[in-house]
């Protein structure tokens, strides 16, 4: 297959559903000669702020030296962000080829009366052999969903398990409190690693206790409230943490309790025998990049994207609105599926904006109606527009967010980078 078909293929997969567990995967992965068995991981995984963490530790790892690969989901622009190596993503022809020889297997298993492996699982067995093929000295990975039975779980060599912020989300298949959710998080935890998390909520930082206890290794808190704030504009912010001044340029008061844990789980890595400076920490955190969280992508007036799509993202999202935009008019386009949270979200973000345009999100099943995000948001910000496509949404908060107005985009991560597009100096 080229890559157009591969594409087609992944899209014609999605029929077959999600399928829990991780037998299929396991035999996947036996079948191409288990990939993952060669490499070593730092894994990721939480409700929000994994592939920002992920980010800034894969940079550091880069600037001090070492090849490494990156996988994360969803991708923002382009399908194959979710796989890169030294910050090069797969190439057209590399994923063909990669993706045609999973596919190859996953067919076979079909035939055989086998469960067709899922299109997330496949992305995962691909990846594996990107990375193995290109000689990855470590990888960062990040879980699909949750953790104990998610696709990517089935590594061994786990250098750092991180659990991100953890809060209510999947509820129906992680769990219906957080303690649940949080211990099915901490199942990437294997014997043997070191472990560092985020400040948790009680019920979820004693399940992650637990899980290590269990498990026998040590965990360490990376405790962003230690973090003293010193600047913080639309070019980035500094602070200070534990007696070291640090600079990142990713907005938004959520990237700086990130950038603390990037920290800890390089810290980590160094007492696992990998060779890192503290200059090259505070280094790869300032070179890091990491659209669609918070992102400015356009200065008159200010444009910002953010993948702010569940109430504990969407209060960042708030706080980082407040931070920085106190006194502007603020116009948000939104755009949610109908299987989160979307009325809690509303209510958190809804009140600080003059103005709401929601959009449906095109080309997924998942993807809420414009008028129904509109009836819900009507209850906290009298001013709602839904509009039928990305292109007018665009253009019509530029008009009524003014020059000196402010355009919010937010919600799914999944129309983050086509409406980008529509959002160029010129407003076309």
């Amino acid at each position: 297959m080229d890559y157009r078909e591969c594409r087609r293929y992944i899209e014609d997969v999605q029929r077959f559903g999600r399928v829990l567990g991780l037998d299929g995967m396991r035999e996947l992965l036996r079948r191409l000669g288990d990939p993952q068995e060669d490499l070593c991981f730092v894994h990721a995984a939480g409700t929000n702020g994994k592939g920002s963490v992920l980010a800034y530790v894969s940079q550091v790892l880069r600037r001090a030296g070492y090849r490494t690969g990156k996988y994360t989901s969803p991708a923002i622009f382009q399908y194959r962000e979710i796989m890169e190596v030294d910050g090069q993503i797969v190439s057209q022809e590399e994923f063909a080829d990669l993706f045609s020889r999973v596919a190859e297997t996953a067919d076979a298993m079909e035939r055989e009366g086998l469960a067709h492996p899922t299109p997330f699982e496949m992305e995962t067995a691909a990846a594996f052999l990107f990375f193995k093929e290109k000689g990855c000295e470590i990888v960062a990975l990040e879980t699909g969903m949750g953790g104990e039975t998610d696709a990517t779980n089935l590594v061994t060599d786990t250098k750092v398990a991180v659990l991100t912020s953890i809060s209510f989300d999947h509820m129906d298949v992680l769990g219906e409190t957080i303690k649940e959710i949080a211990r099915c998080k901490a199942g990437i935890i294997k014997p043997g690693c070191r472990v560092v998390t985020a400040v948790q909520e009680p019920e979820a930082a004693q399940a992650i206790a637990q899980v290590c206890g269990e498990k026998g290794v040590p965990c360490t808190l990376a405790d962003h409230r230690k973090a003293q704030i010193l600047q913080r504009d639309l070019r980035g912010q500094r602070f200070s943490y534990e007696g070291v001044d640090y600079a990142i340029r990713l907005l938004g008061g959520c990237q700086v309790e990130n950038a603390v844990v990037a920290i800890k789980v390089l810290e980590a890595l160094i007492d696992a025998g990998f060779k890192i400076s503290r200059e090259q920490i505070r280094e790869g955190l300032a070179e890091t990049a990491w659209p669609g969280r918070f992102t400015l992508i356009r200065e008159t007036p200010a444009v910002i994207i953010d993948g702010a799509h569940n109430p504990k993202a969407a209060r960042q999202l708030a706080d980082s609105i407040r931070s920085c935009f106190a006194d502007e008019r603020i116009v948000y386009v939104m755009g949610m599926f109908g299987d989160k949270d979307y009325e809690e979200v509303a209510s958190i973000t809804a009140p600080l904006a003059e103005e709401v345009i929601t959009v449906e999100t095109p080309g997924n099943p998942r993807a809420l109606a414009a008028e129904t995000l509109a009836e819900t948001v009507r209850k906290y910000c009298p001013r709602v527009t839904a509009v039928p496509s990305l292109k007018e949404a665009a253009a019509l908060s530029l008009e009524r967010a003014g020059a000196q107005g402010v355009v919010v985009v937010f919600g799914s991560l999944s129309f983050l980078g086509e409406i980008s597009g529509f959002y160029t100096d010129k407003g076309e």
